[in-house]
């Protein structure tokens, strides 16, 4: 079978620590626009359909996995732990165990979970090319270097993993290391570059922050093309899990978060912080704080109030302080 009619999987490196930190919370479960790092990798390898995802766990094993099930994605996804952090080789070696053994052979995608700014488009164009060149694997490469995001051939890389852990159990091996065991086979190995900011791993608070911002970003450009109008991209603080519908007027300072939607033609005011909540079509929202509240279509709150959970304004009423 030639690689391009391959199936895929994709095994996930979600196990370490992160000592940098400072956390008692699994590094891949650091929150970055409202929804975990490791989900935005997911959400990416969705994109790229495989039939199966392997999550390499380690620290706070039992919660990042429960965290991951509690999402209602239309995927495979399984979990095995690295019990002893001995490298991204072992932890890869690892999650090619949790893959289906009766596969003949496959195209598998190792990607680490400290990754969140990855884009679906940027893994299906990687994939694209490690088939169309035949090649036993490709690596991901930005301007810094090689990135923690490779594709292999299943039936090169199993082997070549299996030398890299024979030859010394007391040390660490990377993917690296493992293109390195199947260039010296013979094989041919290929490189694919990606967007710097892409390719940015997160280890600390500076480089979530650095993640965070250039995330923001992103959702909010995303949102004034689909026809939201932000008046102040800067200042505005969209989580992904947002819904806006056309013709939504942003003004400055305004926070939404959770599972907010915000109907057509509302103009959500200065300073206004929702959380799950829902906005009717063509409503005035100006400088209110309400979570788990509900404003009718052409409604007009605010300034200044906080609405309790639960409430809901009425269409077509206007509730001021």
């Amino acid at each position: 079978m030639t690689s391009d009619r391959l199936p895929l999987s994709a095994v996930v490196l979600a196990a370490g620590r992160g000592v940098r930190m400072r956390s008692g919370r699994p590094k891949p479960l650091h929150d970055l626009c409202g929804r975990a790092m490791l989900l935005h990798v997911i959400d990416a390898l969705a994109a790229a359909r495989p039939r199966q995802i392997a999550v390499v766990v380690g620290f706070g094993a039992e919660e990042v996995a429960k965290h991951v099930t509690q999402e209602a994605f239309d995927l495979r996804i399984d979990f095995v732990e690295q019990p002893v952090q001995r490298g991204t080789a072992d932890a890869a070696s690892l999650g090619l165990s949790a893959l289906d053994s009766d596969v003949d052979d496959e195209d598998v995608l190792v990607i680490s979970a400290d990754m969140p700014l990855i884009q679906g488009q940027t893994l299906r164009g990687l994939i694209a090319q490690h088939r169309a060149s035949g090649a036993a694997a490709t690596v991901a490469t930005a301007a810094e270097g090689n990135v923690e995001l490779c594709c292999f051939r299943r039936s090169l890389l199993s082997p070549a993993l299996r030398r890299l852990t024979a030859s010394d159990s007391g040390l660490e091996y990377s993917l690296s290391d493992a293109v390195s065991v199947l260039t010296s086979a013979g094989h041919d190995a290929g490189s694919y570059a990606i967007d710097e900011a892409e390719a940015q791993g997160v280890d600390d608070r500076e480089q979530l922050a650095f993640a965070e911002a250039e995330m923001r970003q992103r959702i909010n450009r995303n949102w004034m093309v689909a026809g939201v109008r932000i008046m102040a991209p800067h200042s505005a603080y969209i989580d992904v899990s947002v819904k806006l519908a056309p013709d939504v007027v942003i003004h400055p300072g305004v926070v939404l978060r959770g599972q907010t939607v915000i109907g057509e033609g509302a103009i959500i005011g200065p300073h206004t912080h929702l959380i799950d909540c829902v906005v009717g079509p063509r409503a005035v929202v100006e400088a209110v704080s309400a979570t788990d509240a509900e404003i009718g279509a052409d409604a007009n709150v605010g300034a200044y109030i906080t609405l309790e959970p639960g409430a809901q304004i009425p269409s077509d009423s206007t509730e001021r302080d």
